[in-house]
């Protein structure tokens, strides 16, 4: 499991050019899923999105995670994070789990955040999305699952 978070000042995404989702202030999140991902992936990444200190304090260090903000969560499913770009001129997306399997452990993973009393909008799964934002900072960091979940 892979996610790229992007602090945002705001950010929303619209499906057949309707808002389906909106933030300000918090995290926009692409999260994409590969092949053995489980619910422990999920639970391992939804600790470290909900406490990594990537918020300002009062002194402009940043010092403080969402949970202290009391920011919002922009979840979208993105399956082009496990893209393989090395062969050819068009990537491979073998390592991206397949669509149904990767909707449920995406509606888990949203549904963790919510348990922690962070607001979370998303986007609609497998649809062709549009996707706005204002990037704060820029702050923008990927997290994979594997390679710090033993």
């Amino acid at each position: 499991m892979k996610v790229v978070l992007q602090r945002v000042i705001s950010a929303s995404v619209s499906v057949q050019e309707k808002i389906v989702g909106e933030i300000h202030n918090g995290l926009l999140i692409l999260v994409g899923f590969t092949h053995n991902d489980t619910t422990n992936d999920i639970d391992y990444l939804v600790n470290k999105i909900i406490n990594i200190r990537i918020f300002n304090d009062d002194a402009g260090i940043m010092n403080k995670s969402i949970m202290d903000t009391n920011g919002s969560i922009l979840s979208i499913s993105q399956f082009t994070l496990y893209a393989n770009p090395n062969k050819g001129r068009r990537p491979s997306y073998d390592q991206a789990l397949k669509t149904e399997d990767a909707n449920i452990l995406y509606n888990e993973f949203n549904s963790k955040l919510k348990e922690q009393g962070i607001k979370v909008q998303a986007g609609i799964f497998a649809s062709d999305m549009k996707v706005s934002l204002i990037n704060d900072g820029p702050v923008t960091i990927i997290i994979e699952s594997r390679e710090n979940n033993d």
